[in-house]
C-alpha cells in the first residue's frame, strides 16, 4: 500500500477523468446554430462543462430553468451529445498511466459523477473503462447527488474501503464538499474545467494538482 494508506481513488468524470468538453461544446454549438444563434468559442464553453447541461443551456441562451424553452433546449443538447458522446473525448494526458499505476499497486478506483447513467455508461464503455472501474456512481444512481456525500460513500462501500481510505479527485467545489463530508481526502484537478471566477485555493482540499502525473506523485506511486 502507498504511504498515504489510500486504498481507493475516486474520480469525477467530466473535467477530471476525461476531457469531455470538446464533444459537449460541439453539442451546444449545434443547438445554438439550429435555433438561429451564433456558435460560442470553445474557451467560453469549457469552464461551464462541469456544471452540466442546464448550465450549458443558460450559457448559450441566457435562459433561466423556468423559461418555457429551457427544457426543450436542454433535451436537444443531451440528445445531440448522446449521439456523439465520444467523438473527441479522451482521457486527460497522463490519466491512463495513473490508472495503470493505481491498479498495479493493488489499489482500486471508481467514478462518481453527477452525469446521468444513460450518458455515463456509454461514455465509459467507449473509453473501455467500465470493466476496470470498481464502482460507477452516476447522478441518478441514488436519490442524492454531489455535493451530498451519499454517492461517494456508496462508491467507497462498493470498493470495499472506508472513507478515510479513499481520496476523491474533482474539479468543482461540490466535489471537495462531498469528499469532506464523506470523510475522504480530496484533490482539486486544476487541469479540469475551472472558471476564472473559481477560487479552488479556498475550497479546503488536501491538494491542488496540475496533472495526473502530480496525482501519481501525491499518491506516492511508481
Amino acid at each position: 500500500m502507498n504511504q498515504r494508506h489510500i486504498k481507493t481513488v475516486l474520480f469525477d468524470l467530466d473535467g477530471t477523468l476525461a476531457d469531455t468538453a470538446p464533444d459537449l461544446a460541439d453539442a451546444l454549438n449545434a443547438v445554438l446554430l439550429n435555433n438561429g444563434k451564433d456558435a460560442l468559442p470553445f474557451e467560453q464553453i469549457r469552464p461551464v462543462v462541469s456544471h452540466g447541461g442546464m448550465a450549458l443551456v443558460s450559457l448559450g441562451f441566457g435562459f433561466e430553468p423556468e423559461h418555457p424553452e429551457f427544457e426543450p433546449l436542454r433535451q436537444q443538447l443531451l440528445q445531440l451529445y448522446a449521439g456523439n458522446i465520444a467523438n473527441k473525448t479522451r482521457l486527460f494526458p497522463g490519466m491512463a498511466e495513473l490508472l495503470n499505476s493505481i491498479e498495479s499497486t493493488g489499489m482500486n478506483w471508481g467514478v462518481v459523477t453527477n452525469k446521468p447513467a444513460w450518458l455515463t455508461d456509454p461514455l465509459l464503455d467507449a473509453l473501455q473503462l467500465s470493466q476496470r472501474a470498481v464502482s460507477i456512481v452516476s447522478g441518478d444512481t441514488l436519490a442524492e447527488r454531489k455535493p451530498h456525500p451519499s454517492p461517494l460513500l456508496y462508491a467507497c462501500e462498493q470498493a470495499g474501503s472506508q472513507g478515510f481510505e479513499c481520496v476523491y479527485v474533482g474539479d468543482a467545489e461540490r466535489d471537495i464538499v462531498a469528499g469532506h463530508q464523506a470523510g475522504m481526502q480530496t484533490i482539486v484537478a486544476l487541469f479540469g474545467y475551472i472558471g476564472t471566477e473559481d477560487r479552488p485555493d479556498t475550497w479546503g482540499a488536501d491538494a491542488l494538482l496540475e496533472s495526473p502525473q502530480e496525482i501519481r506523485e501525491w499518491l506516492q506511486l511508481n
